[in-house]
């Protein structure tokens, strides 16, 4: 693949030096690790804290606090860039860079930004986000069972978090937990948790079908104190928080299909025109030809959607999102990216035939990889309520 002519899209040449960064970087030097980390799951750390010397990490981050001073599109840039060459990586800096971190720019006290920023500017830090639990998925604000408690000056948090990305190797965590239950939804606030907290522990680590490399687990909270002032926002004002920070994770999350969905293209291209049957590559005969035109024409349209609504992400003030037609877009454009990102590996399988179903393929590992972008980020039938009630909601005026 050449890389994208992003000025063609409108984008100014700083988002082009970004992304070409990425791309490179993950071509040269991340490239390599992804078949040992899907076969052993293996997480290469100093590989990781090492994106920290190329700049890839805390690009958001205002640089008086060590970061890149960028905006929220350059960060999506580079999801795609890296997820083309190693998707397992770019899923462990969405979790860490976006997920925790840019919640943190977004939402921390001037004190909490000069504690911990820093920290994950230069890799000394890496981040997950705490949300999901076991009984609280698709509904994580309603059903969250994870309570905090005040206790002088600290509050105690007890609970599960669960599938939780980079929770196995996470130093810091934005985690969510119920200081009003009565409240439900608007009793919700957020915590700035470090593994070293006492009460905290990681129970285990799950075994996944894709995203393998990119370590997963059970998170515990027993007793967990946290420090006060390690409370992000207001009290029971966390729903604000989490629900403006998803609606930036499923736009960077599409961004992330389109890489994926990019590289299985590129493969089942590049095999179409190599392997020959009946004397002829397959690629001459007109049934592979008309797969290869759907899946560049899925590609272009889920670009083109997410490239546009990356565009409208950018300035979302402090506190909006959860609500409106940035709600309703971003959903959008999720659900276009995954859907889409499922038809183009699922094409590329087929074009690759039986090899296509060898676990030791490329296309096999992306395949397996890909189905979680229509679950993640709220699934598929979420993203859809979350577009048909907007639309229902303008509609009524």
């Amino acid at each position: 693949m050449s890389i994208p002519n992003l000025e063609s899209f409108g984008f100014d040449a700083d988002y082009q030096a970004v992304y070409d960064l990425a791309y490179r970087y993950a071509r040269d030097e991340l490239y390599e690790l992804c078949e040992r980390m899907d076969n052993e799951d293996w997480f290469p750390e100093a590989a990781f804290r090492g994106l920290a010397e190329q700049g890839l990490l805390g690009v958001t981050v205002p640089t008086e606090f060590g970061g890149g001073g960028m905006d929220v599109l350059a960060q999506c840039f580079i999801a795609e860039a890296v997820a083309y060459w190693n998707h397992s990586i770019a899923a462990g800096m969405l979790a860490s860079d976006n997920l925790c971190l840019h919640n943190l720019v977004r939402n921390a006290s001037e004190a909490q930004k000069r504690e911990y920023l820093p920290r994950f500017c230069d890799g000394s830090v890496i981040g997950a986000l705490g949300m999901t639990e076991p009984g609280a998925g698709s509904d994580a604000l309603g059903s969250m069972a994870t309570t905090a408690r005040r206790d002088g000056d600290d509050y105690v948090l007890n609970g599960r978090k669960l599938f939780i990305t980079n929770g196995p190797v996470a130093d810091v965590l934005l985690v969510y937990a119920k200081t009003a239950p009565e409240k439900r939804q608007k009793g919700i606030s957020a915590f700035i948790v470090e593994k070293s907290f006492p009460g905290f522990s990681v129970a285990q680590k799950l075994d996944k079908m894709g995203w393998r490399g990119s370590p997963t687990g059970e998170l515990v909270f027993d007793d967990c104190r946290v420090p006060a002032g390690n409370l992000v926002g207001e009290e029971n004002a966390g729903h604000i928080v989490m629900m403006s920070g998803l609606d930036i994770e499923r736009v960077i999350g599409a961004f992330f299909d389109i890489g994926i969905a990019q590289r299985a293209f590129d493969l089942a291209l590049d095999y179409a025109g190599q392997r020959k049957q009946f004397g002829r590559a397959i690629g001459e005969f007109q049934m592979v030809q008309a797969m290869l035109a759907d899946m560049y024409t899925e590609i272009e349209a889920m670009r083109a959607l997410t490239y546009q609504v990356g565009r409208e992400i950018v300035d979302l003030p402090e506190g909006e999102g959860g609500r409106g037609v940035v709600h309703k877009r971003s959903a959008a454009a999720l659900l276009a990216a995954g859907r889409g990102a499922m038809r183009v590996l699922d094409q590329a399988v087929q074009i690759h035939g039986g090899m296509g179903f060898m676990r030791e393929t490329e296309v096999n590992r992306l395949y397996r990889s890909g189905k979680v972008g229509e679950i993640a980020a709220g699934s598929n039938q979420i993203r859809q309520v979350i577009i048909a009630g907007e639309l229902l909601r303008e509609a009524g005026g």
